[in-house]
Protein backbone atom coordinates (compact mmCIF):
# COMPACT_ATOMS: atom_id res chain seq x y z
CA UNK A 1 0.00 0.00 0.00
CA UNK A 2 2.76 2.46 0.92
CA UNK A 3 4.47 1.72 -2.39
CA UNK A 4 1.30 2.55 -4.30
CA UNK A 5 0.88 5.81 -2.37
CA UNK A 6 4.50 6.71 -3.03
CA UNK A 7 4.12 6.07 -6.76
CA UNK A 8 0.89 8.05 -6.82
CA UNK A 9 2.52 11.04 -5.15
CA UNK A 10 5.52 10.86 -7.46
CA UNK A 11 3.27 10.76 -10.52
CA UNK A 12 1.39 13.81 -9.23
CA UNK A 13 4.64 15.70 -8.67
CA UNK A 14 5.76 14.91 -12.22
CA UNK A 15 2.44 16.16 -13.62
CA UNK A 16 2.64 19.38 -11.60
CA UNK A 17 6.18 19.91 -12.90
CA UNK A 18 4.96 19.38 -16.46
CA UNK A 19 2.28 21.98 -15.81
CA UNK A 20 4.90 24.62 -14.95
CA UNK A 21 7.09 23.78 -18.01
CA UNK A 22 10.42 23.94 -16.11
CA UNK A 23 12.49 23.99 -19.32
CA UNK A 24 10.80 27.24 -20.36
CA UNK A 25 11.30 28.71 -16.90
CA UNK A 26 14.97 27.81 -17.00
CA UNK A 27 15.38 29.66 -20.31
CA UNK A 28 13.66 32.67 -18.71
CA UNK A 29 16.05 32.56 -15.74
CA UNK A 30 19.05 32.27 -18.07
CA UNK A 31 17.73 35.27 -20.04
CA UNK A 32 17.74 37.28 -16.81
CA UNK A 33 21.30 36.15 -16.11
CA UNK A 34 22.49 37.09 -19.60
CA UNK A 35 20.73 40.47 -19.29
CA UNK A 36 22.80 41.13 -16.18
CA UNK A 37 26.07 39.82 -17.63
CA UNK A 38 25.94 41.96 -20.78
CA UNK A 39 24.98 45.13 -18.92
CA UNK A 40 28.27 45.74 -17.18
CA UNK A 41 29.73 45.52 -13.72
CA UNK A 42 27.71 43.44 -11.29
CA UNK A 43 27.87 44.94 -7.81
CA UNK A 44 25.92 42.27 -5.95
CA UNK A 45 25.56 38.76 -7.31
CA UNK A 46 22.82 38.06 -4.80
CA UNK A 47 20.54 40.50 -6.65
CA UNK A 48 21.18 38.65 -9.91
CA UNK A 49 20.41 35.31 -8.25
CA UNK A 50 17.18 36.67 -6.76
CA UNK A 51 16.17 38.08 -10.17
CA UNK A 52 16.73 34.69 -11.84
CA UNK A 53 14.74 32.87 -9.14
CA UNK A 54 11.94 35.45 -9.25
CA UNK A 55 11.66 35.20 -13.04
CA UNK A 56 11.71 31.39 -12.87
CA UNK A 57 8.66 31.34 -10.57
CA UNK A 58 6.77 34.06 -12.43
CA UNK A 59 7.29 32.19 -15.70
CA UNK A 60 6.04 28.98 -14.08
CA UNK A 61 2.95 30.79 -12.80
CA UNK A 62 2.21 32.07 -16.28
CA UNK A 63 2.53 28.59 -17.77
CA UNK A 64 0.14 27.10 -15.22
CA UNK A 65 -2.37 29.87 -15.86
CA UNK A 66 -2.04 29.25 -19.59
CA UNK A 67 -3.12 25.64 -19.14
CA UNK A 68 -5.93 26.69 -16.78
CA UNK A 69 -7.54 28.83 -19.46
CA UNK A 70 -6.63 26.58 -22.40
CA UNK A 71 -8.16 23.27 -21.34
CA UNK A 72 -10.75 23.26 -24.14
CA UNK A 73 -8.19 24.15 -26.82
CA UNK A 74 -5.60 21.74 -25.44
CA UNK A 75 -8.08 18.85 -25.62
CA UNK A 76 -7.74 19.28 -29.40
CA UNK A 77 -4.20 20.63 -29.84
CA UNK A 78 -2.33 19.15 -26.85
CA UNK A 79 -4.32 16.30 -25.28
CA UNK A 80 -1.14 15.02 -23.60
CA UNK A 81 -0.99 18.01 -21.21
CA UNK A 82 -1.82 17.34 -17.50
CA UNK A 83 -5.19 19.14 -17.47
CA UNK A 84 -6.70 17.62 -20.65
CA UNK A 85 -5.56 14.20 -19.42
CA UNK A 86 -7.38 14.80 -16.13
CA UNK A 87 -4.23 14.29 -14.04
CA UNK A 88 -4.63 17.71 -12.39
CA UNK A 89 -7.79 19.70 -11.74
CA UNK A 90 -8.26 23.23 -13.05
CA UNK A 91 -8.63 24.48 -9.48
CA UNK A 92 -5.27 22.98 -8.51
CA UNK A 93 -3.64 24.54 -11.57
CA UNK A 94 -5.03 27.95 -10.62
CA UNK A 95 -3.82 27.65 -7.02
CA UNK A 96 -0.37 26.60 -8.21
CA UNK A 97 -0.24 29.51 -10.65
CA UNK A 98 -1.14 32.09 -8.00
CA UNK A 99 1.33 30.55 -5.55
CA UNK A 100 4.18 30.74 -8.05
CA UNK A 101 3.28 34.34 -8.89
CA UNK A 102 3.37 35.27 -5.19
CA UNK A 103 6.73 33.60 -4.67
CA UNK A 104 8.20 35.37 -7.70
CA UNK A 105 6.78 38.69 -6.53
CA UNK A 106 8.05 38.12 -2.99
CA UNK A 107 11.58 37.35 -4.17
CA UNK A 108 11.60 40.56 -6.24
CA UNK A 109 11.42 42.52 -2.96
CA UNK A 110 15.02 41.49 -2.27
CA UNK A 111 16.36 43.06 -5.48
CA UNK A 112 15.42 46.70 -6.16
CA UNK A 113 12.21 48.76 -6.02
CA UNK A 114 12.19 48.81 -9.84
CA UNK A 115 12.36 45.01 -9.83
CA UNK A 116 9.11 44.87 -7.90
CA UNK A 117 7.52 47.16 -10.50
CA UNK A 118 8.71 45.03 -13.43
CA UNK A 119 7.67 41.79 -11.70
CA UNK A 120 4.22 43.23 -11.00
CA UNK A 121 3.83 44.43 -14.60
CA UNK A 122 4.90 41.01 -15.93
CA UNK A 123 2.39 39.19 -13.72
CA UNK A 124 -0.45 41.55 -14.65
CA UNK A 125 0.34 41.14 -18.34
CA UNK A 126 0.48 37.35 -18.02
CA UNK A 127 -2.88 37.26 -16.26
CA UNK A 128 -4.45 39.66 -18.76
CA UNK A 129 -2.89 37.71 -21.64
CA UNK A 130 -4.21 34.35 -20.53
CA UNK A 131 -7.66 35.67 -19.64
CA UNK A 132 -8.25 37.93 -22.64
CA UNK A 133 -5.41 38.94 -24.93
CA UNK A 134 -4.44 35.53 -26.30
CA UNK A 135 -7.75 35.41 -28.13
CA UNK A 136 -7.35 38.91 -29.54
CA UNK A 137 -5.75 39.39 -32.93
CA UNK A 138 -1.99 39.99 -32.57
CA UNK A 139 -2.23 41.37 -29.00
CA UNK A 140 -1.56 37.97 -27.52
CA UNK A 141 1.56 37.47 -29.65
CA UNK A 142 2.76 40.97 -28.79
CA UNK A 143 2.26 40.48 -25.04
CA UNK A 144 4.14 37.18 -24.88
CA UNK A 145 7.02 38.68 -26.88
CA UNK A 146 7.12 41.77 -24.67
CA UNK A 147 7.16 39.79 -21.41
CA UNK A 148 9.92 37.56 -22.82
CA UNK A 149 11.97 40.67 -23.66
CA UNK A 150 11.42 42.02 -20.14
CA UNK A 151 13.46 39.13 -18.73
CA UNK A 152 16.70 40.66 -20.06
CA UNK A 153 15.85 44.08 -18.67
CA UNK A 154 14.93 42.44 -15.35
CA UNK A 155 18.48 41.16 -15.20
CA UNK A 156 19.98 44.36 -16.55
CA UNK A 157 18.58 46.57 -13.79
CA UNK A 158 20.52 44.57 -11.18
CA UNK A 159 23.67 46.25 -12.53
CA UNK A 160 24.79 49.89 -12.65
CA UNK A 161 23.70 50.40 -16.26
CA UNK A 162 21.04 48.31 -17.97
CA UNK A 163 21.19 49.87 -21.47
CA UNK A 164 23.06 46.94 -23.05
CA UNK A 165 20.33 44.57 -21.89
CA UNK A 166 18.03 46.34 -24.37
CA UNK A 167 19.92 44.67 -27.25
CA UNK A 168 19.01 41.06 -26.35
CA UNK A 169 15.58 42.32 -25.27
CA UNK A 170 14.86 43.54 -28.82
CA UNK A 171 16.22 40.29 -30.26
CA UNK A 172 14.05 38.26 -27.89
CA UNK A 173 10.95 40.26 -28.78
CA UNK A 174 11.32 39.57 -32.51
CA UNK A 175 12.36 35.94 -31.96
CA UNK A 176 9.33 35.19 -29.80
CA UNK A 177 7.00 37.15 -32.07
CA UNK A 178 7.90 34.93 -35.02
CA UNK A 179 7.74 31.76 -32.94
CA UNK A 180 4.33 32.71 -31.53
CA UNK A 181 2.87 32.99 -35.03
CA UNK A 182 4.34 29.58 -35.90
CA UNK A 183 2.61 28.19 -32.80
CA UNK A 184 -0.64 29.83 -33.91
CA UNK A 185 -0.28 28.07 -37.26
CA UNK A 186 0.37 24.82 -35.42
CA UNK A 187 -2.75 25.31 -33.26
CA UNK A 188 -4.96 26.40 -36.14
CA UNK A 189 -7.40 23.48 -35.87
CA UNK A 190 -8.16 23.90 -32.17
CA UNK A 191 -8.23 27.71 -32.31
CA UNK A 192 -10.65 27.70 -35.24
CA UNK A 193 -13.06 25.38 -33.43
CA UNK A 194 -13.22 27.80 -30.48
CA UNK A 195 -13.38 31.03 -32.50
CA UNK A 196 -9.97 32.30 -31.42
CA UNK A 197 -8.94 35.36 -33.46
CA UNK A 198 -5.34 34.53 -34.38
CA UNK A 199 -3.30 35.83 -37.29
CA UNK A 200 -3.67 32.62 -39.37
CA UNK A 201 -7.43 32.51 -38.80
CA UNK A 202 -7.97 36.17 -39.66
CA UNK A 203 -5.55 36.57 -42.57
CA UNK A 204 -4.72 33.03 -43.64
CA UNK A 205 -1.75 30.70 -43.63
CA UNK A 206 0.29 32.36 -46.40
CA UNK A 207 0.04 35.80 -44.80
CA UNK A 208 1.14 34.35 -41.45
CA UNK A 209 4.09 32.60 -43.10
CA UNK A 210 5.05 35.87 -44.80
CA UNK A 211 4.74 37.80 -41.53
CA UNK A 212 6.99 35.32 -39.75
CA UNK A 213 9.50 35.39 -42.61
CA UNK A 214 9.72 39.20 -42.51
CA UNK A 215 10.04 39.19 -38.70
CA UNK A 216 12.85 36.64 -38.71
CA UNK A 217 14.58 38.34 -41.65
CA UNK A 218 14.56 41.66 -39.80
CA UNK A 219 15.95 39.89 -36.73
CA UNK A 220 18.75 38.36 -38.81
CA UNK A 221 19.65 41.83 -40.08
CA UNK A 222 19.68 43.30 -36.56
CA UNK A 223 21.89 40.55 -35.11
CA UNK A 224 24.90 41.82 -37.07
CA UNK A 225 24.63 45.40 -35.80
CA UNK A 226 26.14 44.91 -32.31
CA UNK A 227 29.32 43.64 -33.95
CA UNK A 228 29.37 46.32 -36.66
CA UNK A 229 29.01 49.02 -33.99
CA UNK A 230 31.75 47.41 -31.90
CA UNK A 231 29.44 46.54 -29.01
CA UNK A 232 29.90 42.76 -29.16
CA UNK A 233 33.01 40.83 -30.18
CA UNK A 234 33.85 38.67 -33.20
CA UNK A 235 33.04 35.40 -31.34
CA UNK A 236 29.51 36.77 -30.94
CA UNK A 237 29.18 37.34 -34.68
CA UNK A 238 30.43 33.84 -35.49
CA UNK A 239 28.11 32.21 -32.96
CA UNK A 240 25.08 34.25 -33.95
CA UNK A 241 25.56 33.58 -37.67
CA UNK A 242 26.04 29.83 -37.35
CA UNK A 243 24.00 29.22 -34.22
CA UNK A 244 21.02 31.53 -34.76
CA UNK A 245 20.80 33.16 -38.19
CA UNK A 246 21.28 29.95 -40.19
CA UNK A 247 18.67 28.25 -38.02
CA UNK A 248 16.23 31.07 -38.71
CA UNK A 249 16.91 30.79 -42.45
CA UNK A 250 16.23 27.06 -42.20
CA UNK A 251 12.96 27.64 -40.30
CA UNK A 252 11.78 30.12 -42.94
CA UNK A 253 12.59 27.68 -45.74
CA UNK A 254 11.10 24.66 -43.99
CA UNK A 255 7.79 26.24 -42.97
CA UNK A 256 7.14 27.39 -46.55
CA UNK A 257 8.01 23.95 -47.87
CA UNK A 258 5.88 22.10 -45.32
CA UNK A 259 3.30 23.97 -43.22
CA UNK A 260 1.83 20.81 -41.69
CA UNK A 261 1.09 20.73 -37.97
CA UNK A 262 3.82 18.16 -37.33
CA UNK A 263 6.52 20.15 -39.12
CA UNK A 264 5.50 23.42 -37.48
CA UNK A 265 5.67 21.70 -34.09
CA UNK A 266 9.15 20.45 -34.94
CA UNK A 267 10.26 23.93 -35.99
CA UNK A 268 8.84 25.42 -32.79
CA UNK A 269 10.92 22.95 -30.78
CA UNK A 270 14.02 23.77 -32.82
CA UNK A 271 13.49 27.46 -32.10
CA UNK A 272 13.13 26.78 -28.39
CA UNK A 273 16.48 24.97 -28.38
CA UNK A 274 17.98 27.73 -30.51
CA UNK A 275 17.18 30.23 -27.75
CA UNK A 276 20.03 28.70 -25.75
CA UNK A 277 22.46 29.27 -28.62
CA UNK A 278 21.29 32.86 -28.86
CA UNK A 279 21.89 33.36 -25.13
CA UNK A 280 25.36 31.86 -25.46
CA UNK A 281 26.22 34.14 -28.41
CA UNK A 282 25.19 37.23 -26.47
CA UNK A 283 27.13 36.09 -23.41
CA UNK A 284 30.42 35.55 -25.28
CA UNK A 285 29.90 38.82 -27.13
CA UNK A 286 30.92 40.87 -24.13
CA UNK A 287 34.38 39.27 -23.91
Amino acid sequence: MSCKIENFNMNKIVEYLKLTRPQNNLITALSVLVGALVSGEIEYWGAVAFACISAFFISGGGNCLNDFFDVAVDKINKPFRPLPKGEISRRSALWLSMSLFLVGLGVSLFIKPLSLVIATVAIILLIFYNHTLKRKLFWGNFTVSFVSALAFIYGGITTRDFKFSLIPAVFAFLFHLGREVIKDLQDLKGDRSLNVSSLPIRFGIRFSLAFTSVTFSFLIFLTSLPYLFDIFSLPYLIMVIFGVDLVLFYVIWSMWKDSSTSNLGRLSTILKIDMLLGLAAIYVGKF
